[in-house]
């Protein structure tokens, strides 16, 4: 018997990565349900491709398949066929599909960092009391995951996610200022999304992953540190108490943790990942991170350690301000002081439940689009 898979967000880069991967394995997985924000003919391309039996178009009215609105994502990741779901979406709208395939019971294939760092206590809570599952695909913590293998948190002395620096890696301060919306996208390593992009240039996706794994892993901050790794070959390091450092390498290509996601704790072959080749692979170096240069890092990590609704509050003021960075309303130097002022508006209360998540960050969206 096949595996029934939901995958939200299916028409962007993680999205149309895992339908390749998932078309590699028809004889383990079907693809039972899709979802897509608003790219409606390639949604219904992928429908016909995969045969789904739910098509659900948010940005859209309601379908002879499926449904429109936010509710199609819940809807689509509950259903009784799906065992598993890739949460690819973008932003703060994965969270409540995340929490309700967890308490659904399914194994959540999370790409969604977002749900994690704005609600990561109640949503391994819920995986906790309804035996949902929750995988990591960014390549950073599924590196972790490998390294561990299974073994005690106890055993885990630190971990080093690598950033790849970004576009700007070699630009200071006065420079990024003024840097252009198509400087930002051109991501030396990576192809990804426009608002990812940004936030790679910003390190404001390497702030998002150190909250990530600080929940994903029960980790305190002072164990998780970040080094830039321009290769992007290293993509964690994992030390132990003993002092041995395990490291998982590959080239950029996030195919490899999405099939890691889907079959974990397996190893299922797939001869169309590319081999490693040490060689091909050149010097590795690594560089630290320069916080004066990329303020939105510390400004993530610090929201972070803070906790409560304040990791929501910067996660939303973040994306507002990489939209309005995107459609010209402030320049690229703008956004962490945008975020900044939004940060020290904030007075921080317990993220016990959906609905005091879901205040903290309508109050920021509301709060950022009044400072840009």
């Amino acid at each position: 018997m096949t595996i029934g898979v939901a995958v939200l967000g299916s028409t962007g880069s993680i999205g149309t990565s895992t339908l390749r991967v998932l078309a590699r394995l028809r004889h383990r997985f079907r693809v039972v349900a899709i979802t897509a924000y608003g790219s409606g003919n390639l949604l219904e391309e992928q429908a016909a491709a995969v045969g789904a039996e739910f098509v659900g178009l948010v940005n859209g009215p309601a379908g002879a398949q499926g449904c429109g609105g936010t509710d199609c994502l819940v809807t689509a990741a509950t259903r009784p066929d799906v065992d598993i779901v890739v949460n690819a979406i973008v932003g703060s709208a994965g969270l409540e599909a995340t929490i309700a395939a967890l308490a659904a019971r399914k194994r959540v294939a999370l790409a969604n960092k977002e749900t994690l760092v704005m609600a990561g206590e109640l949503v391994l809570r819920t995986a906790r009391e309804h035996g949902g599952e929750l995988i990591p695909i960014d390549s950073e913590h599924s590196a972790v995951l490998q390294c561990i293998a299974g073994r005690p948190a106890v055993e885990v002395k630190r971990l080093i996610l690598t950033a790849s620096g970004g576009p700007f890696r070699e630009w200071h301060r006065d420079r990024l200022k003024t840097a252009r919306v198509e400087d930002a996208l051109r991501h030396p390593t990576w192809q990804m999304g426009r608002k990812i992009s940004v936030d790679s240039a910003t390190m404001a996706n390497k702030a998002l992953e150190v909250i990530e794994a600080h929940h994903l892993f029960g980790l305190a901050y002072e164990q998780i540190d970040v080094v830039v790794h321009p290769q992007s070959i290293i993509h964690a390091f994992t030390e132990f108490v003993d002092g041995s450092v395990l490291a998982q390498v590959g080239f950029p290509d996030m195919e490899l943790p999405i099939l890691y996601a889907l079959t974990y704790p397996e190893r299922v072959p797939d001869d169309a990942v590319k081999p490693f080749d040490p060689i091909a692979a050149g010097p590795l170096t690594f560089e630290a991170v320069r916080h004066d240069d990329f303020p939105t890092f510390s400004l993530g990590v610090e929201a972070g350690r803070t906790g409560g609704t304040h990791p929501a509050v910067f996660n939303a003021a973040n994306e507002v301000a990489v939209e309005a960075f995107l459609g010209g309303r402030i320049e690229f130097g703008r956004i962490p002081e945008v975020i900044e002022t939004v940060l020290a508006e904030h007075t921080s209360g317990p993220a016990a439940d959906v609905a005091a998540i879901l205040q903290a960050d309508r109050w920021a969206r509301e709060a950022t689009e009044a400072t840009c």
